[in-house]
């Protein structure tokens, strides 16, 4: 019994094994040592991809409609549509504020673009641009996304009946109740663009144009012309919105031959552009005396509208800078639109017109889940 535990224990020990069996041992052992590696590795590679292919999927999901997420989106449209556009028509906007204020020197759209020209040279032409660049996209913001949270709210509040035959009112409604919100945003910065573009040397730009003006008129002067502004853009945002949807709706109704969700995107920005067009030149023709209001009182401290009057006169209130200004908002508008939708159809939203009845269905499946729910 002794001699066998002896002999197991010297066949064990390591002095007794041959050389090329451990050599094989230890090349066994560092292959599957080496296999176990690679299936490690092959794992965790798999694991990243479908951890990509997860957060890849959950990145397509589009955008839900009627969420904070949507409305937020909506104003990031709005920010970019108006802010840019603006910015991009700031010489005509510059030569309209000067033929509202100065109607001697600068007479019509040629000797208007002639005089300033010849005065302050290339660079002139985008005087204000900052503020222009700034204000307008604060409006945007609020307008673009207060108007799609008013007019959910406002067709919520009718029901699926009523909003169909109110739609029009729940636009001009939406429209107006955004275009209020806006304005405070706005009007600011629209005090220091008009000071900087109708009277030389009082600012280079918004940096140093708006602590001058607050020091000069307080913090108040910078919304002096806050009714006149609400005034020009609430009716101009009403008429923006509501004959825009209309428009949108007629041309997919008569004009084009099949429903809009079956046309190309191209088309559909295509027809966005031509209904902000036209929406755009019936919106200069109502806002322009209130325009006219507006640059005159930001330009003369401590006027009136009485003296506005007084001035202008009732057919230069209603006439003076028109064409300039049709030309300008009819292709301004049209931008706006076609801009706002390009981004809506980026982030994965339907274009703009008709949404009153994806309200409704958005609504009427939160009832369905609710009822499942329960």
């Amino acid at each position: 019994m002794a001699s066998r535990d002896k002999v197991s224990v010297s066949c064990c020990s390591p002095n007794t094994l041959p050389l090329d069996r451990l050599l094989a041992s230890l090349a066994a052992n560092v292959e599957q040592l080496g296999k176990r590696w690679e299936i490690a590795v092959r794992d965790q590679r798999a694991k990243g991809r479908r951890a990509a292919a997860r957060r890849a999927e959950e990145a397509d999901v589009p955008v839900q409609l009627h969420t904070p997420l949507f409305y937020a989106t909506c104003a990031l449209g709005g920010v970019l549509s108006t802010g840019l556009t603006h910015l991009a028509v700031t010489p005509l906007d510059l030569v309209k504020c000067n033929m509202q204020v100065d109607p001697v020197r600068y007479r019509d759209i040629s000797s208007g673009f002639r005089v300033l020209l010849q005065e302050q040279g290339l660079g002139g032409f985008f005087k204000g641009w900052m503020a222009t660049l700034v204000g307008y996209s604060s409006q945007g913001a609020c307008k673009f996304g207060f108007y799609e949270f008013f007019k959910k709210c406002y067709s919520d509040i009718a029901g699926p009946e009523n909003s169909q035959k109110l739609k029009t009112v729940i636009y001009l409604a939406a429209s107006a109740s955004a275009e209020v919100i806006a304005d405070i945003a706005l009007c600011p910065m629209e005090a220091v663009k008009v000071r900087i573009q109708t009277q030389p040397g009082f600012a280079r730009c918004l940096t140093d144009g708006l602590p001058k003006l607050v020091q000069s008129e307080g913090a108040f002067g910078l919304y002096k012309g806050l009714f006149p502004l609400w005034g020009r853009q609430i009716p101009y945002t009403m008429m923006k919105f509501a004959c825009f949807e209309t428009i949108v709706e007629m041309v997919y109704k008569h004009a084009v031959p099949k429903p809009k969700d079956q046309c190309s995107k191209p088309l559909q920005l295509a027809v966005s552009f031509a209904g902000g067009y036209i929406a755009g030149v019936l919106c200069a023709a109502i806002s322009h005396p209130a325009d006219n209001l507006v640059s005159f009182l930001n330009n003369a401290k401590g006027a009136t509208v009485a003296d506005a009057v007084a001035t202008l006169g009732l057919w230069g209130l209603f006439t003076r800078g028109l064409p300039l200004r049709i030309i300008m908002v009819g292709t301004l508008t049209g931008a706006q639109w076609a801009t706002y939708d390009a981004f809506k159809v980026f982030v994965g939203l339907p274009t703009s017109g008709g949404v009153i009845s994806s309200c409704h269905a958005a609504t009427a499946s939160h009832q369905v889940g609710h009822v499942k729910q329960n």
